[in-house]
């Protein structure tokens, strides 16, 4: 960035040092704007990767059109391509644009939405790409992204570009109609419109195929890197037991990063469109409105038309954000409960034999029904407001195209202008009254967008503070070194909302002691548990354990895929780390043959298989592991005693170096374990892991 700000400086001198020989305002003007783009060119080193693609492109163009710009003025453009000759306004405009970047990266949402698109726009990971009809090839995703954005920013320009040249081929054909020139008529519809339209045309497509690789690439990556976030360091599970407000995580991961990938790119081109033609259709209105008078007197106003058509905006503006302010809260609660009403339809499926035993059927509508009262609730408050947003701007919008005709028609019949300049006054009018009403027209569509960012913005804050959560002292300290077993010291853990639960445990377990976890209900077993096993952050206190040790925890209702019944059983890993033989195997041991023929079927098994089968295939799994301390919490409750029974047997027999730590409440399963664990309440009402042979505390 220094050296093209050092580049673009230099432009900027020149400009300025040849205005002085061939005085031109459009020259002055130019350098003017050059080095006010140098300056913020070298001032955007640490900006945004996003927008200092941006700035790069715009002073890059500043100095290569401006650059045309001189060569014309001073008269060495070729006379022979003189109709293709850049606008004199297009130099000017980058470099204002480019200002402009610069100064909007310190808005707080501006900030919020690089904050999102900065990490694609900076990574280096190395993916495929191909640019038809070459051969693929390999480079950091970064590199490809700025690429595509770059070429689309410049396709975007060109466009603009090219409508500027109709505009004027609009004013000559107008004026060849006026004056019956029937020869200038057809020469500039064949030679000038036909070719102009032939490439718009052209470029249009390029431009959605280009934009459409662009899109899926980024949501592929972005989509990767939130679900990676988002599944790292136990993060989804603390979310969900931390109170981070952030709602309905699947839908921020699908929906609202389709919705923002395509808005971002949307936006940004599209603001970049109307800021280029802002300020060249701006010069152009400025020109042929120089002479003007105010209506009913004869007080010229210089460039009368671009301050009526800057008013006549901001009045617009300030209406419709009046009226619609509400809609950024509407639209964010509206995601809300259309995602609360989604998921507790897809809860009720995976529960649907529960609710059909308990004849649930007509509580679970009632629910559903006011769950879906909520959406209409708010959405009939999003209909009340875009209502009043609508009779608004649909008036707004009719009067903007008569507007500049009834400001130039007394110029018109008075013969101070003629047809041709009247018809690109109401066309430059309306590219700038169009921009500055920007927000106007799109105010609901950017309000549904806020809300995007809000719903991300607050995601990424909930995984931020669900994998702090934990890591400062006074904290869960895991340790690994040589001892033979495992020890639980000073450890004291609290429930989310602050209650300590267990207090002072002081615990060794010994490898290959299998031990037995009881006590009432409530006092903290599981959360113990979970604890040794790294996921609860909420506590403090030591926990060592044996360097390389591998834990497995099976809980009470296991997770099963959809998916094969192959990869459900050897979940979390992949199936081709087990051959047929090793699977077959475990499926028998854990009492469940008639599944082996069922290996390559694809189900949602949860449904399928009943309390008892889903416990015996998460052993299954535990079989296929081989971990070094298996923790079983309740992971049988659901079998009977028999079965349970033949399950610790084929765990003692099977993995005969795995130490197992049970949690239940049956007096059967103490025959299988050397020793029991009791959680004693306490007198402060906490609890404390003893042994069982130990006295119990006095009350």
């Amino acid at each position: 960035m220094k050296a093209l700000s050092i580049a673009v400086a230099a432009f900027s001198a020149l400009a300025l040092a040849l205005s002085s020989r061939t005085p031109d305002y459009s020259t002055v003007l130019l350098g003017v704007a050059g080095l006010g783009c140098a300056f913020t060119t070298w001032r955007s080193q640490n900006l945004s990767s996003f927008l200092k693609i941006f700035v790069a492109i715009f002073g890059i163009e500043v100095v290569a059109f401006g650059s045309v710009l001189l060569i014309s003025k001073l008269g060495y453009w070729p006379a022979a391509l003189r109709d293709y000759l850049l606008p004199d306004s297009l130099p000017l405009t980058v470099a204002i644009f480019s200002i402009i970047v610069y100064l909007i990266s310190f808005i707080p949402v501006v900030r919020t939405i690089t904050g999102i698109a900065d990490p694609y726009f900076s990574s280096m990971e190395v993916r495929e790409a191909r640019i038809w009809p070459f051969r693929p090839f390999r480079a950091p995703e970064s590199w490809i992204a700025r690429t595509m954005i770059v070429f689309l920013i410049v396709l975007n320009q060109t466009q603009v570009g090219m409508s500027v040249r109709l505009s004027f081929f609009n004013r000559d054909w107008f004026n060849a109609i006026q004056k019956k020139d029937e020869k200038t008529f057809w020469e500039l519809l064949i030679t000038v419109w036909a070719f102009w339209v032939a490439i718009i045309v052209l470029s249009n497509i390029i431009e959605y195929i280009v934009q459409s690789r662009f899109d899926i690439r980024w949501r592929r990556w972005l989509t990767d890197r939130y679900v990676g976030h988002w599944l790292s360091d136990k993060t989804h599970y603390r979310m969900s037991i931390l109170d981070t407000g952030a709602d309905n995580p699947d839908q921020r991961m699908t929906s609202d990063i389709n919705a923002f990938i395509g808005q971002t790119y949307g936006y940004s081109i599209t603001l970049l469109s109307t800021m280029t033609n802002l300020v060249a259709f701006s010069i152009i209105l400025w020109g042929v409105s120089a002479n003007f008078t105010i209506p009913g007197t004869e007080i010229v106003l210089p460039g009368f038309l671009f301050w009526l058509s800057l008013v006549y905006a901001v009045i617009g503006t300030l209406i419709t954000h009046w009226i619609g302010r509400v809609l950024v809260k509407l639209n964010f609660n509206q995601q809300r409960y259309e995602a609360d009403f989604r998921f507790s339809l897809a809860r009720l499926r995976e529960y649907t034999e529960q609710v059909a035993l308990l004849g649930g059927e007509k509580a679970e509508q009632g629910m559903a029904m006011r769950r879906f009262g909520r959406v209409i609730g708010n959405f009939l408050d999003i209909v009340n407001r875009r209502k009043r947003l609508m009779a608004f701007t649909s008036v707004y919008n009719q009067l903007s195209p008569i507007v500049p005709y009834i400001i130039a028609a007394p110029f018109y019949f008075a013969s101070k202008i003629e047809l041709g300049i009247m018809s690109q006054t109401a066309s430059a009018f309306g590219r700038v009254e169009g921009a500055l009403t920007f927000f106007v027209n799109y105010y609901v569509s950017l309000a549904d967008y806020k809300a995007v960012l809000d719903r991300l913005s607050t995601f990424d804050d909930a995984m931020a503070k669900a994998r702090a959560a934990g890591t400062v002292p006074p904290r869960i300290d895991h340790e690994r070194d040589d001892i033979g077993g495992m020890r639980v010291s000073g450890l004291n853990l609290r429930l989310p909302d602050g209650r300590t639960i267990i207090t002072n445990a002081d615990v060794t377990f010994a490898a290959n002691e299998p031990v037995l976890v009881a006590g009432p209900s409530g006092s903290g077993k599981s959360t113990l548990f979970r604890a040794i096993s790294g996921i609860w952050p909420y506590g403090h206190g030591r926990i060592a354990l044996p360097t390389d040790a591998r834990i497995m925890l099976l809980p009470q209702k296991p997770y099963i895929p959809i998916a094969t019944l192959r990869e459900a059983v050897t979940y979390p890993s992949t199936p081709e780390l087990f051959n047929d033989a090793e699977i077959r195997d475990a499926l028998i041991a854990a009492r469940l043959p008639d599944m082996i023929s069922r290996l390559d079927e694809s189900d949602n098994w949860t449904q399928r298989l009943s309390g008892g089968e889903q416990q015996r295939l998460a052993i299954a799994r535990a079989l296929l592991a081989k971990p070094d301390w298996l923790f079983l919490d309740e992971a049988t409750a659901s079998l009977d005693e028999t079965s349970e029974a033949a399950i610790y047997n084929v765990l003692a027999e099977k993995l005969p170096q795995t130490t197992v730590i049970s949690i239940g409440h049956r007096s059967t399963l103490m025959a299988f374990h050397r020793r029991k664990i009791e959680l004693r309440k306490q007198e402060d009402g906490t609890f404390r892991p003893m042994d069982a042979a130990a006295p119990v505390p006095a009350q």
